[in-house]
C-alpha cells in the first residue's frame, strides 16, 4: 500500500538545544530511546516528545511542549490502525470502526504507556510532577506525541515497528470481534467426552510482524487450520474455520 503520509524529514525543526536545556533532557531522551529501542537523529524531536506542557511554561525560551507532536501522532496512529485493520481483519466496516475506536482510545493508549514505562522518560513542571507520571490522560498523550515525533524523525515504518506488535495484542484479546472459540466450544461441549483444543504449528515472519498458524482439535483429530499476526488470532481464525466447515458462520 502507498505511504499516503510521506516522512517530512524534519521539515522546519530546528535541531538546536540550549546547552542547559539539553543537559536536563538528555537523560529523558536516553531513557525514551531504551524504552522503544529506537534512537532519534534529531535529539530536539525527542526532547518536545518527552515535554509537558508543564515544563514548558518554565522553560519557554528553551524549548517546546509535546502538544503539537500529539497532535500529528494522533493522526499517524489512526492511519496505522486502520491500515492493518483493512489489510488483516475481514470484517465490515461496523466491526472494524469498533474496533479501531478501542485500539486508540485513551485507555489503550495508558495501557501502553504502562508497559513501556514512558512516565518516567517526562519532563514535568514542579506542581506537575508528583501527579504527571501516572495520570491517564497525560499518559496517553505522550504516547502520540512519541510516535509523532518517530514519525518525523524516521517515517512511518519505524512507527509501525514500536506500536504495531501491541495493537495486534490488542486485537487478539479484543471482545469487539466475534468468539468463535466460544461458539466453537458451545458446540463442541454437547457431545459428552469430546475434548476441543488447539495448537500452534507454525511461526514466521519479523518480530514486527509475526505470522502464527493454529490447528484445532476434537480430540486428537485436526479439523481445522487458521492464521493470525498473534497466536489469539489465529485460534480464533482456526476456530473460525472449523465453524464454517459445519455450515456455521
Amino acid at each position: 500500500m502507498k505511504n499516503l503520509l510521506p516522512p517530512l524529514k524534519n521539515r522546519g525543526r530546528k535541531n538546536i538545544m540550549s546547552a542547559s536545556f539539553y543537559t536536563g533532557a538528555e537523560e529523558k531522551i536516553s531513557l525514551l530511546e531504551k524504552k522503544i529501542k529506537y534512537s532519534f537523529t534529531n535529539k530536539k524531536l525527542a526532547a518536545d516528545a518527552v515535554t509537558h506542557s508543564s515544563f514548558y511554561n518554565e522553560h519557554k525560551h528553551e524549548t517546546e511542549s509535546n502538544e503539537r507532536l500529539e497532535f500529528l501522532g494522533d493522526s499517524v496512529l489512526s492511519l496505522i490502525t486502520c491500515e492493518y485493520l483493512f489489510s488483516h481483519i475481514h470484517e465490515n466496516e461496523g466491526v472494524l470502526t469498533k474496533l479501531k475506536a478501542a485500539l486508540v482510545c485513551e485507555d489503550s493508549l495508558y495501557a501502553f504507556a504502562k508497559e513501556k514505562g514512558l512516565g518516567e522518560c517526562l519532563l514535568f513542571g514542579k506542581g506537575e510532577k508528583a501527579a504527571g507520571t501516572e495520570r491517564k490522560s497525560t499518559l496517553a498523550d505522550a504516547v502520540e506525541a512519541m510516535l509523532g515525533a518517530v514519525y518525523l524523525d524516521a517515517g512511518i515504518e519505524e512507527v509501525k515497528k514500536i506500536i504495531l506488535p501491541y495493537l495486534i495484542s490488542c486485537i487478539g484479546e479484543s471482545e469487539v470481534l466475534h468468539d468463535y472459540k466460544t461458539m466453537l466450544q458451545e458446540i463442541v461441549q454437547k457431545n459428552k467426552g469430546e475434548l476441543l483444543s488447539y495448537e500452534i504449528i507454525d511461526e514466521s515472519g519479523p518480530a514486527h510482524d509475526k505470522m502464527f498458524v493454529c490447528q484445532v482439535k476434537i480430540n486428537s483429530n485436526v479439523i481445522a487450520k487458521g492464521e493470525g499476526h498473534s497466536k489469539k488470532t489465529a485460534e480464533q481464525a482456526a476456530a473460525k474455520s472449523a465453524l464454517a466447515l459445519m455450515g456455521i458462520k
